[in-house]
């Protein structure tokens, strides 16, 4: 089956190969460059329009920085507004670490890549604590490498739009 979110990534350099040592801390031979890829407007236009489709939602949103530009491609596709997460707690003007409103509000959560789950994880327990209802993650790119189950441990539901097998060697 021909994963049309996977060929673009491929098609626009989201794949290198090499030694990396991921974010998890995992060690691979190929890094999946997401990030880079999604500069180019079509394929950051077609990640939005497949995630706007993929679950109900009322706010879309997005750990910086990665997940930003998917957050706002998602919300220009569904017409539904987005927020922005910080990595970490803002001390000056209005502080916190949610950029917009959450709260008693259904939120999908983006992301690029999912690994081991942890950065996503942070995400949903800062939308959980300003009163969101979170209950999905979409990822661009699952690597299967233990997301999904930490992310069900939360209560979290994993889709992906494609995965690192699908990128890295491409359908017949």
């Amino acid at each position: 089956m021909v994963n049309r979110i996977a060929d673009l990534l491929r098609e626009h350099g989201a794949v290198e190969y090499g030694d990396f040592t991921l974010a998890s801390g995992a060690k691979s031979s190929y890094y999946l460059d997401v990030k880079t890829a999604i500069t180019h407007p079509a394929v950051l236009m077609a990640i939005g329009e497949e995630m706007a489709r993929r679950e109900p939602f009322d706010v879309v949103a997005g750990v910086a920085l990665g997940a930003v530009p998917i957050a706002v491609a998602t919300a220009i596709a569904s017409g539904k507004p987005y927020v922005i997460i910080r990595s970490t707690e803002k001390s000056h003007g209005k502080g916190g670490r949610i950029i917009g409103s959450v709260s008693g509000k259904r939120v999908l959560l983006v992301e690029d890549v999912t690994t081991s789950g942890g950065s996503v994880i942070g995400g949903i327990e800062a939308l959980r604590a300003n009163g969101a209802v979170v209950e999905t993650v979409v990822t661009v790119v699952d690597r299967e490498a233990g997301a999904a189950a930490a992310l069900e441990r939360c209560g979290i539901r994993l889709l992906a739009l494609s995965t690192a097998r699908e990128v890295v060697q491409p359908s017949e």
